[in-house]
């Protein structure tokens, strides 16, 4: 029998052997990568100072979607901590010749490389690579379909957490295209784990699993779901908004931008909803004058580019924490 993508992440010794989920991953564990991407940002003085904590070893970025953010800071996160990097090219690869996902991985396994950074359309292809390594190499969930997106929930925890002294007495809305966002469960996994108790939903009942169906319940478990936003957002602390995907979903799930926007769409009207210290996160790209208005994405209440930055360290750490020791 398969082990879930939660078990397969540790060895024999209960160390992190790959980041695959935050799912099940207890607080402990949250806080100690949190606490080492801090290390990561004193250490480096921030992203000036190289380290050479792994030196020798080397990582391949393994996008078979296209990326910038996450891509981006994977390679510099490697480089800072003195690794190798690959960034391995999909369309000129012997892929495109009909070579399996597998043969690929044991070819450049074979070649002695450590990690793989994974980004995939499908859900479940990080966990399917993990279980066929024939070696020590580390994987790195970077994006899987609507799966799972670890250190995007771990790095806009540490956004929060270094906003916020108490994470538990938070209310923190979630809006947008829910049902295809890796985004929204993994955030949804590391808030609840570090102590978030008020988290709410909000979405077009087309981009929102059902609330009593089964998907609902272990995805987004004790979350209060809406599907009108002034209602959702009313005294929020976090408003976390979502991409639009596009490339996911039917056509017909939003009629228009405008349309869209007027209801979904984060105006500085309705932002005054919320409460007065209320944050405003995105995990990029934006489709702006959609999902965000330009007055909330570039104002002053945006940690949208504090997300960016804060996406190095805590990759930074999640690499130290798989190589440095393995």
């Amino acid at each position: 029998m398969n082990t879930s993508a939660h078990e397969l992440q540790f060895d024999a010794r209960g160390r992190l052997r790959h980041l695959i989920t935050l799912a099940g991953i207890e607080r402990g564990r949250l806080d100690a990568l949190l606490d080492r991407a801090e290390a990561m940002r004193r250490d480096s003085r921030e992203g000036t100072r190289p380290l050479d904590l792994l030196a020798g070893r080397t990582a391949i970025n393994l996008f078979f979607e296209p990326s910038t953010r996450t891509r981006t800071s994977f390679d510099l996160a490697a480089q800072r901590l003195g690794a190798q990097v690959i960034n391995f090219d999909i369309a000129r690869s012997s892929t495109v010749k009909g070579e399996t996902l597998l043969d690929t991985i044991h070819t450049l396994e074979a070649m002695h490389c450590d990690a793989f950074v994974v980004r995939h359309q499908e859900a479940g292809t990080p966990a399917y690579i993990a279980r066929h390594l024939r070696t020590r190499a580390a994987v790195l969930n970077a994006g899987d379909g609507n799966h799972a997106h670890p250190t995007q929930g771990l790095l806009d925890a540490l956004t929060l957490r270094r906003r916020f002294t108490d994470l538990s007495a938070l209310r923190v809305v979630i809006c947008g295209d829910i049902q295809h966002s890796r985004v929204a469960r993994s955030d949804v996994h590391a808030l609840q784990t570090l102590g978030v108790r008020d988290l709410r939903l909000c979405a077009p009942p087309g981009l929102l699993p059902d609330s009593d169906s089964p998907a609902a319940t272990v995805e987004f478990p004790q979350c209060r779901v809406f599907h009108n936003f002034d209602e959702a957002i009313e005294g929020c602390n976090v408003a976390i908004m979502l991409r639009l995907q596009k490339e996911r979903m039917d056509a017909a799930a939003i009629p228009s931008a405008a349309d869209y926007f007027a209801r979904y769409g984060l105006s500085a009207t309705r932002l005054a909803r919320a409460n007065a210290d209320c944050v405003v996160m995105h995990p990029g790209p934006i489709n702006r004058k959609m999902e965000i208005a330009d007055d909330v994405a570039d104002g002053p209440r945006s940690l949208i580019l504090e997300q960016v930055a804060n996406g190095v360290y805590v990759r930074m750490a999640v690499l130290a924490e798989l190589l440095q020791t393995a």
